[in-house]
């Protein structure tokens, strides 16, 4: 498992880093065709829109992929170790179900609804646009799959916290 693990985390950060380029090229040309050439392109508005989207859906996945989303866990490292298994395990489960229900599930839903709309700018229809929803909340899923596997591990050593180093914060 750990060798599709680091594969996928090497293909999402590629694609992520392909995506915030293209992004960028994107927003260089509606800036260069608005103030240089006076007639602003529409099409790489609309693109430059759905390219963030999908750069943020594919960067949560990789945030929760290696534990560098937010968390408030002030609390949780208070408690004995076999509470902190439990705690994250329920928090895991809680963010496995959104990702299920809300975005793997209505993602597909709404990707089928939307799926014959053309879009009027680009040449890809709505329903593909939305794919982002599901196949990001099926890379949080395999992702939240992993971490509930590790908590329930031998391997588990709780929540070590984070104590800021006062001098740094004066500085």
């Amino acid at each position: 498992m750990t060798i599709v693990r680091r594969w996928l985390d090497r293909i999402l950060r590629a694609l992520c880093i392909l995506l915030f380029a293209a992004l960028v090229l994107l927003v260089v040309w509606q800036v260069f065709t608005r103030l240089v050439l006076g007639q602003p392109s529409a099409w790489s508005e609309e693109a430059a829109r759905y390219t963030f989207v999908w750069a943020s859906m594919i960067g949560i996945a990789i945030a929760v992929g290696e534990k560098a989303d937010v968390v408030m866990d002030f609390l949780v490292e208070k408690l004995p170790r076999a509470a902190q298994r439990v705690v994250d395990i329920v928090a895991y489960l809680s963010v496995l179900a959104f990702a299920a229900y809300v975005m793997v599930y209505g993602g597909i839903k709404q990707a089928a609804l939307a799926w014959q709309q053309t879009n009027p700018l680009l040449p890809f229809t709505q329903g593909q646009l939305y794919l982002a929803l599901p196949i990001s909340g099926a890379l949080l899923i395999f992702y939240l799959i992993l971490h509930i596997a590790h908590a329930l591990s031998r391997d588990y050593a709780g929540r070590e916290g984070f104590h800021e180093d006062p001098e740094a914060a004066t500085a």
